[in-house]
This record gives C-alpha cells, structure tokens and sequence, in this order.
C-alpha cells in the first residue's frame, strides 16, 4: 500500500484512554489485511464535548469509533441511529460514520456473550451472579438474557440506588435481583453467590495500577468459588488477576478479560471492513505487549 493514499481513521473516545490496548487491536488487524485504515486515541477531557467533537467527526469524515468510559451513555443523544442492543441498554461503544449518518452498536454483549457460548447449556436455567453497576454490567445482564437464559440474575453493587437508576428504563428489570456488597458477609447472600453458576467482575478492581489491584473482588474466608462455577473477570490487565487466580485455585472454569476484550472488537471490526480480524494474531499480540509492559 503506498504511503500517499488516503487512510480511513478510526479512533477510541473517552477520557485518560491511553492505556487502552484497542489501537493495537486494530492496527494489527489492518495491517494484517493490507487495509488502507488506522486507529488511533481521541481523549475528550468533558462529557460537554462530546456533542462538538461527534460533529467534528461528520465534516472530518473519521470513518468510525469505538466509545469506552464514561461516554457510552452519553454519545447516544447525537447519533443518528442506533442497533437494537445499544437501544436495549442505552449504551453504544461501536459508531460508524456512513457519509455523516452516525450509527450506534453495542459489541459488548455479544462479545461479553462470545467466550460462555459453548457453557451455554450449563447456564440455562441456573442463577448468575454480575458484580457492578455501570455499561459494562449492563451488558452482561443483557447478554445473559439474550444468550443464556438464567433463572435470575443477581447484581452485586456498591450502591444499590446507583443499580436502580441504572436499571429504571431496562425493559427487562425483573429478572434481576440487587444486593448490596456489604451483604456477601452474610450467610444468605453468601448462599446466593455459591448457588451461581457463573460469577461476572465487571468492576476495575483488580487492574493493574490500581490501588486495589492486589485485591479480589470477593472477600477471601467465606470460601464462595467453587468447581461448579465459571468465574469470568472482564479485567484484562494482568491477564491473571487475583479473582481468577482464586477461582483457578477452587477448581472453576476462568475465562479472562482478554477474551472479551478481543471478542467485542472483533465484532466493531467486522462493522467498520467487513472482514474478519484475525483474532489469534490479535491475541498473541496483545499478550505480548502486556507482558513487555509487566518486565
């Protein structure tokens, strides 16, 4: 490809974004494929930008983005359109620009979905158990649903108004019960967790630099993991965090944020070229580079 043509670009926003592993992602499977297309970091520092820079992005002609924290909510009021899974959770992290019509997806639930799909028969009619209140879980209760078809789903927060509010125009409010997680001390709650056939940690605790990255998001005594569970962590730095090196050490199945990380881009890539990233490339790309940064 020679150096003069023109390039789509494509971009992540949000806000204190350049830890993020997308452009990697992306840019290995570009160049991968030979397409004339580039990625790269737009941080917005104000959700009152947002408005400004979407418009900014119809006269630029930015052919796409992806939308991460804490915009996912925010975008959607000046887009044009929007998928029926960002419309379920009024979340979008995937825009195209086509010709200044902006539309909206959501790739977190069916790329959340992507790694429990062969579980998936083990899940029917079990309860699950989400801990967080913001897009991300969101999603997963959506995916969960959509997907997998659990007895009940538990969200498991920090603040049980937060959950509510978030929940208030989720048109499928009843199959989730809220729980404060001050409560996992007590035998009931306890029991619940214990019952789940999959745990989800769709919080930042655990990640890499964090204050509370040493930490699980469970408390450690109450011997709530067991080999009857999948223990999924959507935190995917470092690729082994406390929580599933706990759930390893119990016996359950742990599947790492990595893998959401790649499925949900896999699927904005698909959106944007059409094409199929090349996802084991991706993921030996990304595991490198994580590892480079741990040495």
């Amino acid at each position: 490809m020679s150096n003069s043509q023109s390039k789509r670009i494509f971009g992540l926003i949000g806000k204190h974004v350049d830890y993020s592993w997308s452009p990697l992602i992306h840019n290995t499977g570009f160049e991968a494929l030979g397409l004339p297309c580039v990625y790269t970091i737009f941080n917005i520092p104000s959700p009152e930008m947002i408005g400004d820079a979407l418009k900014g992005s119809r006269a630029l002609g930015i052919a796409g983005f992806s939308v991460t924290i804490p915009y996912k909510k925010t975008v959607v009021p000046f887009l044009d359109e929007l998928s029926p899974e960002a419309l379920s959770i009024g979340a979008v992290n995937t825009i195209v620009n086509d010709n200044g019509h902006l539309l909206g997806y959501n790739t977190d639930i069916d790329g959340f979905a992507a790694p429990l799909l062969p579980m998936a028969e083990s899940i029917r009619n079990r309860p699950v158990c989400i801990f967080g209140n913001g897009g991300a879980a969101l999603a997963a209760v959506e995916a969960f649903r959509l997907r997998f078809s659990p007895s009940s789903v538990l969200l498991v927060v920090r603040d049980t108004q937060k959950a509510e509010d978030m929940l208030e125009e989720y048109a499928y409010r009843d199959i989730v019960t809220i729980r404060a997680g001050r409560e996992i001390d007590q035998p009931a709650c306890s029991k619940l967790i214990r019952d789940c056939r999959v745990l989800v940690n769709a919080t930042p605790v655990g990640t890499a630099g964090r204050n509370d990255h040493i930490h699980s998001i469970l408390p450690t005594g109450h011997r709530l993991l067991h080999d009857g569970q999948i223990v999924y962590d959507m935190v995917y730095n470092p690729p082994e965090t406390p929580l599933l090196a706990e759930a390893r050490a119990a016996g359950a199945t742990v599947i790492p944020g990595i893998e959401m990380l790649i499925a949900q881009a896999a699927r904005a890539f698909s959106i944007w070229t059409g094409q199929e990233l090349p996802i084991e490339l991706v993921r030996k790309t990304v595991l490198a580079e994580i590892e480079k940064s741990e040495a």
